[in-house]
């Protein structure tokens, strides 16, 4: 009975083992943080001066964590193609991003822009200015990521005519995206690597190239 169950698990969620990936990346992630702390190159450019702070978008850039657990989970119960598809783009995106900020420090200087306001969510930016520092930031995995995200759900079967669920989609990425550059979080270059990068490599997974002998669902 034991090994009935073992062999369904295997069939039907044995690809939830990609979540291994995660016991590399984040404590590769914390380490960097702990590494890069000074004597890092300032991303900057002047474009980001125009941009104002606004720490109402604290709200879609926190948003990003649910959006993302809800869409690996969709995706990881409805399609294991598409669910591999998915991780492979953000397995390779973060992977390169952990590369990058260990091979070239990087960080931005745009926090001194903020003025504070005595509001709620002005409390929500300072406490995650305090987990989070301004280093290591590109290209931007919060914006890659959401990309990654929004693709997955735009191209999902089982979402085929649900038009209000890929708008709301689309709309968040938006926000989430724009949220990164209002809350200083991102340089505008970061956010473009981001953005390119994904532009990049979704095609080339997508296109079946990578998971053509992936078995159907």
């Amino acid at each position: 009975m034991i090994d009935r169950i073992k062999e369904i698990y295997s069939k039907k969620y044995g690809h939830g083992l990609i979540f291994i990936y995660l016991l590399f990346y984040f404590p590769s992630f914390f380490l960097i943080e702990r590494i890069v702390t000074s004597d890092y190159y300032i991303i900057h450019c002047g474009l980001d001066d125009k941009i104002p702070f606004c720490e109402y978008f604290v709200v879609p850039y926190l948003l990003w964590f649910p959006f993302m657990f809800a869409v690996l989970i969709y995706e990881f119960l409805n399609s294991r193609k598409e669910f591999e598809k998915m991780c492979i783009c953000l397995m390779i995106g973060m992977t390169l991003f952990i590369i990058v900020s260990l091979v070239w420090h990087n960080g931005v200087d745009l926090r001194n822009q903020i003025v504070h306001r005595d509001n709620i969510f002005s409390a929500m930016v300072d406490m995650l200015h305090d987990a989070d520092t301004p280093t290591n930031v590109f290209p931007s995995i919060h914006v890659y990521n959401t990309i990654v995200c929004l693709i997955a759900v735009l191209t999902a079967e089982g979402l085929k005519g649900k038009k209000w669920t890929k708008l709301g989609a689309f709309v968040l990425s938006v926000l989430i995206i724009l949220s990164t550059l209002f809350l200083k979080q991102h340089s505008v270059i970061d956010a473009v690597a981001g953005a390119v990068l994904a532009a990049i490599i979704c095609p080339i997974v997508y296109s079946n190239k990578i998971l053509r002998a992936t078995p159907s669902e």
